[in-house]
Parts: C-alpha cells; sequence; structure tokens
C-alpha cells in the first residue's frame, strides 16, 4: 500500500463535479473531496483529513463510516510510537477496490490492474511482434483480462477499465482519432473493449495520462504546474498541468510537445510539418549506435552514461540540443515549475545532466527559467498503468457515495 513517509500531501487537483446522486450534494461533494485525499496520499489519518478538508470531525466521522460502509475505505490503528492521549486512527484505500488498465504501442500490449491508491498488484506485458491493429490489441487486452476474471471476481470490486493510447483521442466518446505510429484512425476503442469484456472503458491520450500520475504520485507531488515528455517508439508525447490542471484543449488534443518546431531544414514528419521535434529527436539512433535491443529505456541510460563511443556523444549532445530549443518554448509558455522526462528522454537527460539544465537557461527567459526544475520521471514502468487507472477511477471519486461497481 502507497505510504505518505514524508512526502507533501497531495490535495486534489480537480474541482470535484457533482454527479446525479440520491446523496445529500453537499455531503456527496464531502466524500468525494475525502475520498480522493486517501486515494491520491494512500494513508491519512483522520485528524489530517479534518486538517485538509476544512470539516469538523463529526462530519468526518460519519462520512469515513459511510466509505468504510461500502468498503471504499478501512480504518486501522495508527503507525509508529505510541502515542500520549487517543490516536487519531489512520484511514487507507479499500484494497479491494481497483481498476484495470491498457497501454497498446507499436509492439506489445500492456495490460495492468491497479489498486485505489496508485498500487500496481499485475502488469502483463503481451509482446505483438509487430503493430497491432485496433482489434487485435482490444482481442488481446480482452483475453488476458479473461484470464484473471476469477481472480477479480474472488478479490475485486472493478471501477473500469482505462485505456492510454499514443495518439489524439476525444475522451468524450472513446474515439482514437489518430494514433500514426499505431495506424489507427478513427476507432471507437472504448467502446470495443467495453463490448468485449463487460466492463466500462474510457481511453485518453497516453502521456496526458502519465502528467497526471506523475503530478499525484510520481516526481511531481505537491507540484501544481508541471510539463511531461516521454519518449518512446511511438515517437514523443507530452502532457501539461497547470495550477493542478490537465489542459486538455477543445477536444483532449492540447500537450502535442512532440510536434515543437525545432529545426528549419528539419526532416518531414508524419503530421505533415518539418522539423518537428520527434523527428530530431528518436531513439532509435541511439539504440543502433549502442548496438542494443530498442525497447529498454533503462538499458539504454546505462550505455549512454558508461559510452565514449565519439558518434555516441555526438548523438547525445545532437538530440540535447533540439530538446533544448523545444524545452525552452516550453518554459517561456507555461511557466512550469517542473518538466519530467521519461523514456529515452529521461536516459538522454542522464548522461548529461548538467547539459540540458544550462542549454534550457541560457535560451529561456531568465526568470521563469530560474522557477524551473527538470528531472526524471519518479514511477518508473508503472506510470501508464497508474495514470490510465486514473481514468477509471474518476467517477468513483466524484460521487463516491453514490457509486456501484460497475456504474
Amino acid at each position: 500500500m502507497r505510504q505518505n513517509s514524508g512526502m507533501p500531501i497531495v490535495p486534489p487537483p480537480h474541482p470535484v463535479v457533482p454527479t446525479a446522486s440520491s446523496v445529500d450534494p453537499s455531503r456527496s461533494n464531502s466524500a468525494s473531496r475525502l475520498l480522493t485525499l486517501v486515494h491520491q496520499n494512500g494513508t491519512l489519518s483522520r485528524a489530517q483529513l479534518t486538517k485538509l478538508t476544512g470539516l469538523n470531525r463529526s462530519t468526518i466521522g460519519v462520512l469515513i463510516g459511510q466509505l468504510a460502509a461500502q468498503n471504499l475505505v478501512v480504518e486501522t490503528a495508527p503507525e509508529g510510537e505510541a502515542q500520549v492521549g487517543r490516536p487519531s486512527p489512520d484511514v487507507r484505500p479499500h484494497p479491494g477496490v481497483a481498476a484495470l488498465a491498457v497501454n497498446p504501442e507499436i509492439d506489445a500490449v500492456t495490460i495492468g490492474l491497479v489498486g485505489l491508491g496508485g498500487r500496481v498488484a499485475k502488469m502483463i506485458r503481451y509482446p505483438t511482434g509487430r503493430i497491432p491493429s485496433a482489434a487485435e490489441a482490444v482481442n488481446i487486452a480482452a483475453a488476458v483480462i479473461a484470464g484473471m476474471r476469477g481472480e477479480l471476481d474472488a478479490n475485486y470490486r472493478i471501477t473500469g477499465i482505462g485505456i492510454a493510447v499514443p495518439g489524439l483521442v476525444t475522451t468524450s466518446d472513446g474515439m482514437v482519432r489518430r494514433a500514426p505510429h499505431l495506424g489507427w484512425e478513427n476507432e471507437p476503442v472504448a467502446r470495443m473493449l467495453s463490448d468485449a469484456t463487460g466492463y466500462p472503458a474510457l481511453v485518453a491520450n497516453d502521456a496526458s495520462l502519465a502528467a497526471e500520475a506523475e503530478m499525484v504520485f510520481g516526481a511531481g507531488g505537491g507540484i501544481r504546474n508541471l510539463v511531461y515528455l516521454n519518449g518512446g517508439a511511438s515517437g514523443i508525447g507530452g502532457g501539461v498541468v497547470s495550477e493542478g490542471r490537465l489542459l486538455a484543449g477543445v477536444s483532449g488534443y492540447a500537450g502535442e510537445i512532440g510536434h515543437t518546431f525545432v529545426r528549419t531544414d528539419g526532416a518531414l514528419c508524419h503530421c505533415g510539418a518539418r522539423g518537428c521535434l520527434e523527428t530530431e529527436v528518436r531513439q532509435a539512433p541511439l539504440f543502433e549506435l549502442l548496438k542494443l535491443d530498442a525497447g529498454d529505456p533503462a538499458a539504454l541510460a546505462v550505455a549512454l552514461g558508461a559510452s565514449t563511443d565519439p558518434g555516441v556523444v555526438a548523438e547525445i549532445h545532437r538530440q540535447l540540443g533540439y530538446l533544448a530549443i523545444a524545452l525552452r518554448n516550453v518554459v517561456n509558455v507555461f511557466n512550469p515549475e517542473a518538466i519530467v522526462l521519461d523514456g529515452f528522454l529521461a536516459a538522454l537527460h542522464a548522461a548529461a545532466p548538467t547539459e540540458l539544465e544550462r542549454a534550457v537557461a541560457a535560451q529561456s527567459m531568465r526568470e521563469p527559467a530560474a522557477q524551473v526544475h527538470i528531472s526524471g520521471a519518479a514511477l518508473g514502468p508503472e506510470l501508464m498503468m497508474v495514470g490510465a487507472a486514473e481514468l477509471a477511477f474518476a467517477g468513483l471519486l466524484a460521487d463516491p457515495l453514490a457509486w456501484t461497481t460497475g456504474r
């Protein structure tokens, strides 16, 4: 179970949107805030919840009792040294509430089981050997979930399935409009997977989901303004969080930092433009120079850091130079407190940790450059699972007193 050891307590990133419920709206909203705090922090005492919500102790007691009666939270005696007086019980997410997560890639489909509180209980990566079609990805995910069904039915209440896709997605209708690296266009992936499994499903852009996950559970803990960039075989995706809210744009397409313009005479990108970040900063040349099998950012980071080959060193500097141009724009436009790099971008940064910071600072406006911190992502290979699961937890967290399994 995720603990809150020393990390800043995370407030809910979004204002709660009430939904139709037979429960008193004010109480429903208070329960939503309380459960969201427990979900995001793992363990909080009654005293901490009273302070964070501004509710009185008796109201907190009633709400916790209602959430516990629905098996959404559990109360335990406080851990640590003996306390003087009557100790405040700890409140934790119930271990039997979970979401399923799916992340299709160009060479695999990953399926995860994530508990309330952001704990990944299981993660299965199913290699495909080639780029899967939308139907193939859905069939693979449905087959893996069917294999888990006995365990799920016996031990968990599943809130639904969150799907993280590297492409343009409209979350309102569950449609993947365009995922160029997967070759998908206008695929109703959410409906397809829901029909195949019987669970409600939601889909969103993978990098946007990862940005929210890092803000809540990872390197962005306690930070309300951050930019996340992920680099992988499917290019470079991004997510922008401003004042605790993910910037989505009109249809959810915001954050495509991989298509930031970085080179006037650059190569033609699949988007139709030339000189995009993801045409100049790519993982394939790095793996080829190092003679490594593609797909392992951890191995790439180690090899990049150890290599003295002039060709490798030159490619590191070349790619970091173009990445710095994109991040200069990010710093000047969004004024983030943190920039979180993931995938091969984190490996590039780790290979020359001060070079990127110096280049970004030299090219950016002085004031916002002085406020930003660049770091690698903290959640590692579990990041997409945690991010996708947040989609499936959204309905529960918005109105927990009215929630029922599969709603």
